[in-house]
């Protein structure tokens, strides 16, 4: 099957699909947590405002976390793969809360975390730290309230108000006392989010870490695990090596999970990744063969989708949902590209052709005519 694709230099060049679709394994058992962040599905129908307004397909939205459970993966909810902060507010977040939670409740086995973040409270609106801790209240409320699991996400607001490393440490400090629950806490890294430079109170990364093991150390029984996503694997073995006992690293780098997820024979991570949302298929068989003590099967199934997920999680960085749901879109989970924010606009049509040719290559195309037919009406669109 051959496709006439662009490249950056204005040629047009003709491409032969050489992927053969990767068969996932359900009921597969994994050695590692792993949990898939995952998008939603927009309504373009419904959207009239698509800029300031999202609309969702709830139906879509709920299909894809089914397909993501009988695949073995955890659900990491609204998350930044579902564009908090980027065109998904608050209020939409409450509601696939709500819905994911209820959902999960009939799935056995399912497992959920929702993100808690101060997304609601505008960062120029926070004024002290008392401004952060209550906005970081309300969300926990409502999703430990409705039965759920936290993960603690960055916060734009926090890092516009604290002045130092003790300012993060009493916001946490105070939030982990409370929470009624194990939490997940999350450090995203400012290539994701630029609001976030700085976080944890210091640009050197050496003063970052020893406020974050600090606060992790003090409340070890309240931390389930931390996520971190710099796009750094010794940054990452670093924070790793000094947890404390019963703490799981959760890798969130995009370009270094297959090595981070094998780990060094001594330590390794477990998953909280947005890539898994568009390779869970291959994941899922690669992660299968981990746990089989198939290191060589993991690796030769892992290692053709790194190209992809670095192509995806290319700068700007915090594009990388359109990548994601351009993959659910070619692959059939989807009958349209249409986006919340309408943020499918954020990537040229040049990164959609890398997009399409590594997923081939990938074993990523599970419907190779259907996937053909839609990227073709993209190029369509584009005048190609």
């Amino acid at each position: 099957m051959d496709i006439t694709l662009p490249a950056a230099n204005g040629d047009r060049v003709s491409y032969r699909l050489v992927g053969k679709p990767v068969e996932p394994i359900e009921g597969a058992r994994f050695s590692r947590i792993a949990y898939a962040a995952a998008h939603v599905v927009a309504d373009p129908i419904a959207m009239t405002d698509p800029w300031s307004r999202p609309a969702v397909d709830w139906d879509r939205t709920m299909a894809f976390r089914h397909h993501l459970w009988r695949l073995g993966f955890r659900i990491a909810e609204a998350m930044d793969t579902s564009q908090r902060g980027m065109g998904f507010d608050w209020p939409s977040a409450k509601e696939l809360i709500r819905r994911s939670i209820a959902e999960a409740k009939t799935v056995p086995g399912a497992d959920l975390a929702s993100g808690a973040g101060t997304d609601h409270l505008a960062p120029a609106a926070a004024k002290t730290l008392d401004d952060v801790i209550g906005a970081y209240e309300q969300q926990f409320a409502f999703i430990e309230g409705g039965g759920g699991k936290a993960i603690m996400m960055a916060s734009r607001a926090l890092a516009a108000v604290a002045k130092g490393p003790d300012d993060y440490a009493r916001v946490y400090d105070r939030m982990l006392s409370q929470a009624s629950g194990k939490v997940i806490l999350h450090w995203l890294g400012d290539m994701f989010d630029p609001a976030l430079k700085g976080y944890w109170g210091s640009n050197d990364f050496d003063t970052a870490l020893d406020t974050v093991v600090a606060i992790i150390e003090r409340h070890a029984g309240k931390v389930e695990g931390i996520k971190i996503s710099l796009l750094d694997a010794e940054k990452e073995v670093f924070l790793r090596n000094r947890l404390p006992d019963g703490v799981v690293m959760f890798t969130g780098d995009d370009f270094n999970y297959p090595e981070l997820i094998a780990g060094d024979g001594r330590r390794h991570s477990h998953a909280l990744l947005g890539i898994f949302d568009a390779i869970a298929p291959v994941a899922n068989a690669a992660l299968a063969k981990l746990a089989e003590g198939d290191k060589a099967g993991y690796d030769a199934l892992m290692a053709p989708t790194v190209p992809l997920s670095r192509k995806i999680f290319e700068a700007p960085t915090e594009y990388y949902k359109a990548g994601i749901v351009f993959m659910a879109w070619l692959n059939g989970h989807q009958d349209h590209f249409t986006m919340v924010g309408g943020m499918q606009s954020a990537r040229g049509i040049c990164h959609y052709a890398d997009v399409f040719r590594l997923s081939d290559q990938a074993g990523l195309l599970a419907d190779p005519d259907l996937a053909i037919a839609r990227m073709k009406t993209l190029l369509a669109v584009a005048g190609v």
